[in-house]
């Protein structure tokens, strides 16, 4: 890694509480293997000191930050742009500094699109979104633009018909029926399985044949990808789609294509 001067370009990711992320490891490893001068931390940002953190980072000339929970639905106050697609998707994850300006966009759903096509094309498949939060909506919107339909069900059904008012998806539902549809991809959207031994879904409901994606990372093997896998289908971590997110907005800054597998290595290593 090149040694720190005052032309190195700082990066980072704000959210709170910090607790462990693996943002860090990831960066820093693409940086290093790209000759990037740059450097990127982590800042626990509580939710009252939000817009303070963005006034510190546009007088220090921050190059990007990620935005992760709480902040994703509220730094657009603070910014000077926020593009089309953070717009629809009703959440910003990305801040990069352009011009001066700093603008908002949301890299999320590229990093579940990408994390899926791994397995299976998208286009003409039936996909089954659980939950209905800030995560939900990145990957609903992701299966959307790919051509995917997308039913979303949630344990608020209501919530789950706004979603797929808003984003144009194809039908809501309790989470209780995934086992009467028939489908070929599963994303889990939901906190359920975070640290925890447990699954948004019965092991019954899953398919052989299916894509599973668990956007929790932490197991790397959750309950519900474990009971995937008995039932005969093919599981993805949580891990790929936080990786190819964190590509993109590297391209965004730099310009350059990151190292997805040094990036997966990082993020492997930053859990022992």
């Amino acid at each position: 890694m090149l040694p720190i001067s005052p032309k190195t370009a700082l990066c980072g990711v704000l959210l709170h509480p910090a607790g462990h992320t693996r943002s860090p490891a990831m960066h820093n490893a693409a940086f290093a293997e790209l000759e990037l001068d740059a450097r990127y931390l982590a800042f626990d940002v509580p939710p009252e000191e939000l817009g303070e953190a963005v006034a510190g980072a546009r007088a220090l000339g921050i190059r990007q930050l990620a935005v992760s929970i709480p902040h994703k639905e509220t730094i657009s106050g603070w910014l000077d742009a926020v593009d089309e697609t953070a717009q629809r998707i009703g959440a910003v994850n990305t801040v990069t500094r352009v011009d001066g300006r700093l603008v908002g966009t949301n890299t999320d759903w590229l990093g579940a699109a990408r994390a899926l096509e791994r397995e299976i094309p998208l286009s003409g498949r039936h996909a089954v979104v659980l939950g209905a939060g800030g995560t939900a909506r990145a990957v609903v919107y992701g299966l959307r633009e790919r051509g995917a339909a997308v039913t979303v069900l949630n344990r608020t059904v209501s919530r789950a018909e706004a979603l797929v008012t808003e984003l144009g998806a194809d039908a809501a539902g309790p989470l209780s029926t995934l086992g009467d549809l028939d489908h070929q991809i599963l994303v889990n959207t939901t906190r359920v399985g975070l640290g925890e031994d447990a699954s948004p879904v019965t092991a019954e409901a899953l398919r052989k044949g299916t894509v599973v994606l668990d956007a929790v990372y932490d197991p790397p093997q959750t309950r519900l990808l474990r009971d995937a896998k008995h039932a005969g289908a093919k599981t993805i971590g949580g891990k790929w789609m936080l990786v190819y997110q964190a590509a993109e907005q590297i391209a965004l800054w730099s310009g350059r294509d990151a190292p997805i597998d040094t990036m997966a290595d990082a993020f492997d290593a930053a859990g022992h």
